[in-house]
């Protein structure tokens, strides 16, 4: 990049770039490092759709070509959704008693299932529980959200259903939609089931989002209300 000839320059020296050159330039060398240490055929995020631009399935963003999806897991971004699914697998794996991401990379091949990922539970499946779902809205703050209730008669002893959200571009049934999110619930022996909301933002505040599980009448409840759009929660 020509930096001669600036304002503030001296003839002959290199110039003062100005913000949007550095960040060019910065985007340019995290491509280019990029491009030589990550090979993009094995990475499980990268998507190409139909108008040959790709996606980022972990971060939901759009890119032209390969070099700017490559630049973007350089970034913040990425690297914070990263760090924050590797927590979360990591807490699952030690809710259910097995290895963490960590202790997977150590262990190697015979550590690892088949897809190499955590050891895969077998159980037989009973069939999809049954469940209701209806929309509420807080009296007070007037947030709209849904009520979920899952029967779970049959489910397995010591066994408590878990929840959690899953971006429209993580599931592999519908034709991804960014509009669109789903609540996935998972409780053994029933075949896991989602329930596909609006991808607005949840509201996580005390009191907002309530999750409940009644081991005597065996119903697991979920309960959320989204941000408003306006004037915060």
């Amino acid at each position: 990049m020509d930096f001669q000839n600036r304002v503030g320059s001296k003839p002959g020296s290199g110039g003062v770039a100005g913000s949007s050159e550095s960040n060019v330039d910065r985007r340019e060398r995290l491509r280019k490092l990029a491009m030589e240490s990550i090979d993009i055929a094995k990475d499980p995020y990268i998507l190409k759709n139909h108008l040959g631009s790709y996606e980022c399935k972990l971060c939901l963003t759009l890119h032209t070509n390969e070099g700017s999806y490559l630049a973007h897991t350089q970034g913040k971004k990425h690297q914070a959704n990263l760090a924050r699914r590797a927590a979360r697998e990591n807490r699952f794996a030690e809710a259910k008693g097995g290895m963490t991401v960590a202790q997977l990379a150590s262990a190697g091949p015979s550590g690892m299932g088949e897809a190499g990922g955590v050891p895969k539970r077998v159980f037989n499946k009973i069939g999809r529980p049954g469940y209701q779902v209806i929309k509420v809205r807080d009296p007070d703050t007037k947030q709209h959200g849904f009520l979920f209730t899952i029967e779970l008669p049959m489910i397995g002893t010591g066994v408590k259903p878990r929840h959690r959200f899953m971006g429209a571009y993580e599931q592999r049934v519908d034709v991804p939609n960014h509009r669109w999110q789903y609540l996935v619930v998972a409780a053994e022996p029933y075949e896991t089931i989602a329930f596909k909301i609006p991808a607005k933002e949840v509201d996580k505040g005390e009191g907002k989002f309530v999750e409940f599980w009644d081991e005597e009448t065996k119903q697991y409840a979920v309960q959320m209300l989204y941000k408003n759009v306006y004037g915060g929660r």
